[in-house]
């Protein structure tokens, strides 16, 4: 009797080490790492909107909310960042973001290796990012992806796709194509709507542009959601080296 309680025993601690080492590993928990300004909001899932703070864990399809000159830093369960800045909101999905509006950097840690890229989705198109740093600008009047360093691949909500190498830029002009509509409604989302019924094939996009180097030099130097944080972005030695330009000092 003793001997097979003994193998049942044995048994029992070779299934539970069996489970532990086949079980896969869960994502860390979504927090803020920093708010160096405000005004900056979260709202986690069913409760009220409160004051962001550095360290707060977030949750799945919390919103976060900034308004100028406010922004925050947020880390994802999978090793992903993001800063966002401005008048923005975005809401968190499960690896990815939902940016509704306003200005956002988002990159992946160098070395940090992870099946599915990072995807930013708005409600125009979706950048998808792997070891790469994308900036995008969502505003009444334009939609703006660029590539600081490595590829950024754009899918639109129509299904046309676009490719952005370092130093490159998407830009749709949303003001002159929504001027048809602005005076009659009341908000990005209802215009857009409105724009998408009314009129075949908008929005109409260009080709991915390279950006003048001058330009590319004064949003280095002049970008908050790049200098405007405690640490400089993970990425900046990789954009420095891939646009041969030179970030200011601390």
């Amino acid at each position: 009797m003793i001997k097979q309680a003994g193998l049942l025993q044995v048994a029992g601690l070779l299934l539970l080490s069996s489970s532990v080492w086949v079980q896969p590993s869960h994502a860390a928990q979504p927090r803020i790492v920093e708010v160096p300004a405000g005004p900056a909001f979260v709202q986690l899932p069913g409760a009220s909107e409160v004051t962001a703070r550095s360290g707060q864990a977030l949750r799945t399809n919390s919103v976060l909310r900034t308004n100028q000159p406010g922004r925050m830093q947020v880390l994802l369960g999978n090793g992903r960042q993001f800063r966002m800045g401005g008048d923005a909101q975005l809401r968190l999905g499960s690896s990815n973001v939902e940016l509704l509006k306003g200005s956002i950097i988002g990159w992946v840690q160098p070395g940090l290796h992870q099946g599915n890229p990072f995807r930013i989705k708005t409600r125009l198109a979706t950048a998808s990012i792997q070891g790469t740093t994308v900036f995008i600008e969502y505003t009444e009047e334009r939609f703006k992806v660029f590539s600081w360093e490595g590829t950024v691949t754009v899918e639109t909500r129509s299904g046309e796709r676009f490719t952005l190498t370092s130093g490159q830029q998407l830009l749709l002009d949303l003001k002159q194509q929504m001027d048809a509509v602005s005076t009659r409604l009341d908000g990005l989302e209802a215009s857009l709507s409105a724009l998408e019924a009314e009129t075949p094939g908008f929005p109409q996009w260009e080709r991915p542009q390279l950006i003048p180097r001058k330009d590319a030099e004064h949003r280095l130097e002049n970008s908050p959601l790049i200098n405007g944080f405690s640490q400089p972005l993970e990425t900046l030695p990789v954009i420095e080296r891939e646009l041969g330009l030179s970030a200011p000092s601390p």
